[in-house]
């Protein structure tokens, strides 16, 4: 069934009081029937995948792509917002006002009369706030460990586990023992191998992944952003290998691996604009 068009409401000098006016428009009765099927469970890629593509657009120091990317990421919220209040749970100003009314309570160092020592400081008194917030007698404290998302990508979760572990001191005393650690868990899936066992397979490459993790924590890198760089940059180089091959007139699959991995060396030594 066709629909008469409306037209769109009349911007303001509110931005934010105009997208939620078309995005409550796009919900109601006559608006669009995709996003009048939207719930919280299925926005839910949609979510993450725009988080992704803010970050992407940050890696690649894009302004105005991560001006757009923000607004696609901006309209999850509004959406989420919309739905709820349709049903009364809650909306977009219960949203902020929570939100602002957070900050305040967990910066007291601006907005009240305490002082900190540098970030590592203001890292400190955010968790101790954020327990008493949390209050609860001792048998209703949590483990140490809840609250981690489940949600987040594996090695993001891998390194806030150990960051919250460290925070109570358990953690390798040196850095020495962190890279040793990465050379056992190497052994460790060799000696799997050699068994083919592939249960004891999988469980020493994920060590080993957790080891790794723990070298960029104990680096100050994070993990997840250094494995997207490195997944880059290997994605530009081979598509210089494969432009150097095709332009002999070849194929990948028409080469050996001696005449591809030639190539690589020699893309290897190209600056960063020339391997794009």
């Amino acid at each position: 069934m066709s629909t008469v068009p409306t037209p769109a409401p009349a911007p303001t000098d509110d931005a934010l009081a105009d997208l939620r006016a078309v995005v409550h428009r796009l919900r109601a009765p006559g608006g669009c029937p995709w996003d009048q099927e939207q719930t919280h469970e299925t926005l839910i890629p949609h979510l993450i995948e725009e988080a992704y593509e803010v970050a992407e657009a940050i890696r690649n120091g894009d302004m105005a792509h991560l001006r757009e990317e923000l607004g696609d990421l901006l309209l999850q919220p509004v959406l989420h917002a919309e739905i709820a209040s349709e049903t009364g749970v809650f909306d977009l100003d219960s949203i902020a006002r929570e939100l602002t009314e957070k900050l305040i309570r967990r910066h007291p160092h601006v907005f009240g009369d305490t002082t900190v020592d540098g970030s590592a400081g203001v890292l400190k008194q955010w968790d101790e706030i954020k327990k008493q917030e949390k209050g609860g007698s001792a048998s209703d404290r949590k483990p140490h460990l809840h609250g981690v998302s489940h949600g987040l990508p594996a090695l993001m979760r891998a390194q806030k586990i150990q960051k919250k572990a460290a925070k109570v001191g358990f953690d390798w005393p040196d850095f020495e023992q962190v890279v040793a650690k990465v050379h056992e868990e190497v052994q460790e899936i060799a000696e799997a191998v050699a068994q083919q066992d592939q249960k004891a397979i999988e469980d020493e490459v994920g060590d080993l992944l957790y080891s790794v993790v723990n070298v960029a924590r104990r680096l100050g890198v994070d993990a997840e952003t250094a494995l997207a760089a490195a997944t880059a940059k290997f994605e530009r180089r081979f598509g210089r290998v494969e432009e150097i091959i095709l332009a002999q007139g070849k194929t990948l699959e028409d080469s050996t691996l001696e005449e591809m991995d030639a190539v690589w060396e020699a893309t290897k030594h190209l600056p960063a604009s020339a391997q794009s």
